[in-house]
């Protein structure tokens, strides 16, 4: 007689419980957003015993109603799942965060069990992870930085790509398989805070791509080219990126990504600056040139002061719409933005009202079309003269 299966209930690992010689390790996950809580959800189906924590409980429901537990604290996550074979992960917004969770006075640190492995997939300032790394070799566990790329929809497809700094191969090892069920194979970039370098160097490449994937979309529709057969083009051609064929910031273009839903549910505009202020900060402190970065970080900050703060980074392509037709509002916001900083790194205040009148006065004497003038400035953030 054939067996009945449940096929109307949704998954519940509980309902299907695994013999104890099969049983995996427990793991805690603290920091429930947007790309935690799928992460957190797949080690959930993989058939994890999962413990989380976020500073907002309610984010915790779709995962405690699958069979997850909440605990009120991080502390109470490395009672729940650490000591040998266990494993903690977080995805945390910045390196205060991380400095808190790990080592305040609830911190993972103050009840973990020797012999966990602790892996922070936050994108945060390599020192920071060098720190935690130190902090938890003192407690006798490994600690190993892992932020990801990939994105929410990686996140939810289990697709991610995890760099990976480890000090350990051993602890590396121990950690692939809890990988391997959030993402792909995992790259190992080097030792503690390598996994860092290297995602800050992809992010700052990324920032430079949607600007770059926003500015083409918004000039072909501009001359009148159908978004679709721009698209059609460049993601067969040599502008193929993944900014236009994976996560393009064009509404209509593609279903599911931030920009089928008014940008919202992504990868915000505000979070792209702080990792771009990582990467140049990185980048000052060993003397490497970025200047197409610093002019992307002015381009997504003047983007976020108009609204889009909160919205995926891809609407960067909506900024750009909603300056159709006068370009120089741009050109001479950025050239206040270059100004101030100018005038800050100098030690001197900064007059945006003059500074203002000034640049509106040297555009007005230029012969050169509206669309075609570019402000110049001089070292010490002053207006020289217009150019076309």
């Amino acid at each position: 007689r054939p067996r009945s299966h449940p096929t109307s209930r949704s998954f519940s690992p509980a309902a299907y419980p695994r013999p104890a010689s099969m049983v995996l390790p427990g793991v805690g996950f603290i920091g429930l957003g947007n790309m935690g809580l799928p992460m957190a959800r797949n080690l959930l189906k993989a058939g994890r015993r999962l413990v989380v924590h976020d500073l907002n409980p309610a984010v915790a429901a779709p995962l405690t109603a699958a069979g997850a537990t909440f605990a009120s604290s991080p502390a109470e996550v490395a009672s729940a799942v650490t000591g040998e074979g266990g494993a903690v992960f977080t995805m945390l917004h910045s390196g205060a965060a991380v400095r808190e969770v790990y080592t305040g006075a609830d911190g993972l640190l103050s009840a973990c069990k020797p012999q966990t492995l602790l892996v922070d997939c936050s994108t945060v300032e390599p020192a920071t992870a060098r720190e935690m790394s130190s902090a938890a070799a003192a407690h006798g566990c490994d600690f190993l930085d892992a932020p990801v790329s990939g994105g929410a929809p990686g996140a939810a497809s289990a697709s991610l790509t995890f760099m990976v700094g480890s000090d350990s191969d051993a602890a590396f090892a121990a950690a692939t398989p809890f990988f391997t069920q959030m993402g792909k194979p995992p790259v190992r970039c080097g030792s503690v805070g390598a996994g860092l370098a290297v995602k800050l160097a992809n992010n700052l490449a990324l920032s430079l791509q949607m600007l770059a994937t926003a500015e083409a979309f918004s000039l072909g529709k501009a001359q009148g080219v159908d978004p679709h057969v721009l698209a059609q083009v460049m993601n067969v051609s040599t502008a193929r990126c993944w900014s236009s064929d994976t996560y393009n910031p064009v509404p209509g273009i593609l279903e599911g990504v931030p920009a089928a839903r008014d940008y919202e549910g992504g990868f915000a505009t505000s979070l792209m600056l702080k990792d771009l202020r990582l990467a140049l900060d990185a980048a000052a402190a060993v003397g490497a040139p970025t200047p197409s970065a610093e002019h992307a970080r002015r381009l997504y900050r003047l983007s976020a002061e108009r609204g889009f703060a909160s919205r995926d980074f891809g609407s960067i392509y909506a900024f750009l719409e909603a300056a159709r037709g006068e370009p120089d509002s741009i050109s001479v916001a950025l050239a206040e933005a270059w100004a101030e900083e100018a005038a800050t790194a100098a030690g001197e205040s900064f007059d945006s009202g003059a500074f203002g009148e000034e640049v509106v006065a040297a555009v007005a004497e230029t012969t050169a079309p509206a669309t075609a003038t570019t402000v110049k400035i001089g070292q010490d953030g002053k207006v020289v003269a217009p150019s076309a």
